[in-house]
């Protein structure tokens, strides 16, 4: 679709540095007849760097169900609307999907302008195998519901997944992601995190999960963060000890809810991780 033809356009937009708004994406933005952006405010910021004037209207999680048949009804009378997120590529966690969805089966013309990606930039500084690689998004902000949802990624990893998985995190959370990962995957797994990517104060920490645990311990995260863990090693057969995946779980977690947990760790028949899960609480009154 060239930039002056009817139909949405998603254009990638820069992660923190503006100087990778590229020539054709600042085009295409121009433009437009209506820019949908996550949150005006952000965007406003990056259109003025630019001298673009084009009106904004706000598209986020809470109101783009309600706005999807307008925008459609837009589009199909002939509209040249753009949608960008706060930063990087537009439906990558971030709002979008809903409308692109409907724009294709009403069969309004979707075409997008590549650009920045902080997963995939984090991906390729991180050191670990660069494919195939899995995008999760957010973990649960929840430790129970991330915890679970890691179990699940590693069960995974047990029925032949072998992979690079990233996810976004939250900077206040991340010491708690980190034991989480190192309770399910091994303390041992490679890991990356990155974190203020194309920034002035961009970092990369590599090492294995509890090195970049004790980093961030130490030294309080923040900013925009993308987490990263290696594969499996070859000789993996998730044979850190059922004893050991236990024993962490049962510091925070009842014998209930760690036997739970750990059997989707190990894959083991539930009453058997529990009968173990209640010896080893016994041993340890």
């Amino acid at each position: 679709m060239g930039s002056h033809s009817p139909g949405l356009t998603l254009v990638a937009t820069p992660i923190g540095n503006l100087g990778d708004l590229s020539d054709r994406a600042a085009a295409v933005l121009g433009q437009a007849d209506l820019i949908l952006c996550e949150d005006t405010r952000v965007t406003s910021r990056l259109l003025s760097s630019r001298g673009i004037a084009t009106p904004t209207r706000a598209l986020h999680d809470h109101n783009e169900q309600n706005q999807v048949s307008f925008l459609v009804d837009k589009l199909q009378s002939g509209a040249r609307l753009a949608l960008v997120s706060d930063a990087g590529t537009p439906l990558m966690s971030d709002p979008g999907y809903r409308l692109v969805l409907a724009c294709i089966e009403a069969r309004v013309p979707v075409s997008a302008v590549p650009g920045p990606n902080a997963a995939i930039m984090a991906l390729t500084l991180s050191g670990l195998p660069p494919h195939p690689f899995l995008f999760v998004g957010f973990p649960p902000p929840r430790a129970q519901a991330r915890q679970t949802a890691f179990a699940r990624l590693r069960a995974a990893e047990q029925a032949g997944l072998h992979a690079t998985l990233i996810w976004h995190e939250a900077p206040h959370r991340l010491c708690e992601t980190l034991e989480d990962l190192a309770l399910v995957f091994g303390p041992d797994r490679p890991t990356a995190v990155a974190r203020e990517l194309t920034k002035r104060f961009e970092e990369v920490v590599r090492g294995t999960v509890s090195e970049v645990s004790a980093h961030f311990a130490e030294t309080a995260p923040r900013g925009e963060i993308t987490l990263l863990v290696g594969p499996p090693p070859a000789d993996d057969n998730g044979a850190a000890s059922l004893d050991e995946h236990l024993r962490q779980a049962l510091r925070d977690h009842s014998v209930k809810d760690a036997a739970t947990l750990v059997a989707g760790i190990v894959q083991l028949p539930r009453r058997t991780v529990y009968a173990r899960a209640l010896e080893l609480a016994r041993e340890a009154e």
